[in-house]
């Protein structure tokens, strides 16, 4: 493992940042409004299925509610969540994250929602970025794209980066308007760090049944949100402390 990518696992590892120390600081709510895209196809790209919920699932479910069509790509099928696990392997857990994913996109109000699967190996996506380019520009031609949403470039997780920086790379080929979805920057960062682009930043405002929409979808990834059994290699990914940053009535992007 590379010096970088330690220093970024490493980062994720640790403590993270409590959610109240967000919720009180005014930066958030400073943030400029950004109104969802009056029309699609929205291409929203996630590195692993469960990334496109937490970072704009409230947004999905208003765009759900708006009829807006919306495109879904999932770079890999997130079977490395659990490298260690005693109790499943990765062709069992790809299988129960795509059911997942099924189960919360109908939550969300999007249950006929084709996902469009790249089938990258999770970790890995870095090493298959061109790939990745390449598939997504010739998605967003194919599709007449009006927007593109994918992960952030900066949230050191390098399969969250890589799929960004794939996105951003396809956008520039198509013209397509992009935004970057945050997931670990809630984690590793702290208000007003200077590492992360706030003047870019924007809020979504969540309406109270998107908000709740989002809420039930989260719920539905219970693999990552509950240890799968008992031993260190079983923990949650994504325990209570960690679901916070995602459970706010608003989401935030850069534009």
């Amino acid at each position: 493992m590379s010096g970088a990518r330690q220093a970024a696992a490493e980062a994720i590892e640790a403590p993270g940042t409590p959610e109240a120390l967000w919720a009180s600081w005014e930066g958030l709510g400073r943030l400029p409004e950004a109104p969802l895209p009056a029309a699609g196809p929205v291409v929203v790209v996630a590195a692993h299925p469960d990334d496109e919920v937490l970072g704009f699932g409230g947004a999905l479910a208003t765009l759900a509610a708006a009829g807006t069509e919306v495109v879904l790509v999932s770079v890999t099928d997130g079977e490395g969540s659990h490298p260690r696990s005693r109790h499943t392997d990765s062709s069992r857990l790809a299988g129960i994250r795509e059911a997942e994913l099924a189960a919360a996109l109908s939550e969300l109000g999007l249950p006929a929602l084709a996902t469009r699967r790249l089938h990258v190996p999770d970790t890995q996506v870095d090493t298959y970025e061109q790939r990745v380019r390449s598939a997504l520009t010739e998605l967003l031609r194919e599709t007449n794209a009006a927007h593109c949403v994918a992960p952030w470039t900066g949230d050191l997780h390098s399969d969250h980066e890589a799929a960004g920086r794939a996105a951003v790379a396809a956008c520039a080929d198509t013209d397509v308007p992009l935004w970057l979805y945050p997931v670990w920057l809630w984690h590793w960062a702290t208000p007003d760090d200077p590492r992360v682009p706030w003047h870019t930043a924007a809020r979504i405002p969540l309406t109270g049944a998107a908000h709740s929409r989002k809420l039930r979808a989260v719920e539905r990834f219970t693999s990552q949100i509950a240890p799968l059994g008992e031993g260190p290699g079983e923990a949650a990914i994504l325990p209570p402390e960690e679901l916070a940053h995602h459970t706010r009535p608003f989401e935030v992007v850069f534009r």
